[in-house]
């Protein structure tokens, strides 16, 4: 059984872990798939694994920070497939130290990514969702859209060293539940994923990655070795999990089985934060 037959969805941030994940299943399901990263090749790669197996998919590279983005993502979508269903704000990084250290750069940076741009994109999405819903609804037809905001534990119960991820994050669940109100009336659920420990760039150990460069700036990604450890402890599955196992309640939540679930955030944690 496919649960997203002919969908059109967006997946920010789907060139690698959690995002490329998200893309794969979606796909797998039926949707239409519009893959977003930074770096073009690795977009183009999972576009191109996706079609070489049956799926439908094509590319919108870019930084989701950039003002033009936003309309030109949905307008691919929208272009390519007919319209928009789904939408995935994934994308995002870390870019971590504790206050003090902080600049006002590192702050807007996780602001700007995880909190403006999500906002910005379902903005620029309300003539091909909340629009088209109100001319179906008119005509006696009920079809639900959804959308889905990835958050974080660090967004739900902070984090040490992430004020600025972890301020991005919790305001991304704002958005979500008067999202969920504003736009729930129009059969648009909007949800939150809330994830703990995956295993992506972002969770693996920093002693063994290089810096990656977001526009001029190298941020350092990853979790000390030690303090994986340490975290691992505190997961009562006893493991992180994977971008597949993250990826199962995203396709829960954009398919037709949570038609009647919105405003929630579903924490993802292997039972961490209980």
């Amino acid at each position: 059984m496919k649960l997203l037959e002919g969908k059109s969805a967006i997946v920010t941030g789907s060139g690698r872990g959690i995002g490329r994940a998200i893309a794969v299943l979606f796909a797998q399901h039926g949707a239409h798939v519009v893959v977003n990263d930074l770096d073009g090749d690795v977009a183009e790669g999972v576009a191109n694994s996706i079609n070489a197996v049956g799926g439908v998919a094509t590319v919108c590279v870019g930084s989701v920070t950039a003002p033009d983005f936003p309309d030109r993502i949905v307008k691919t979508a929208v272009e390519n497939f007919g319209r928009l269903d789904i939408i995935v704000n994934n994308a995002g990084y870390t870019w971590d130290g504790v206050i003090q250290n902080i600049t006002d750069e590192m702050w807007y940076a996780m602001i700007d990514v995880h909190l403006t741009a999500p906002f910005r994109i379902i903005r620029a999405a309300v003539p091909y969702m909340r629009e088209v819903a109100k001319q179906e609804i008119a005509e006696g037809m009920r079809v639900h859209r959804k959308i889905i905001n990835i958050s974080s534990t660090s967004g739900v119960a902070g984090n040490s060293g992430q004020a600025n991820y972890s301020a991005g994050k919790m305001g991304i669940v704002g958005v979500t539940k008067t999202m969920a109100k504003e736009w729930g009336r129009f059969n648009i659920n909007v949800n939150a994923v809330a994830y703990g420990f995956i295993e992506t760039r972002l969770t693996a150990a920093k002693e063994n990655q290089q810096p990656v460069h977001v526009g001029e700036n190298e941020v350092q990604l990853g979790i000390p070795e030690h303090m994986r450890q340490i975290a691992m402890q505190f997961i009562p599955l006893g493991r992180p999990g994977t971008p597949e196992e993250a990826a199962g309640p995203v396709l829960f939540l954009a398919s037709p089985l949570s038609d009647y679930v919105t405003g929630h955030v579903l924490l993802v944690t292997g039972g961490s934060y209980l």
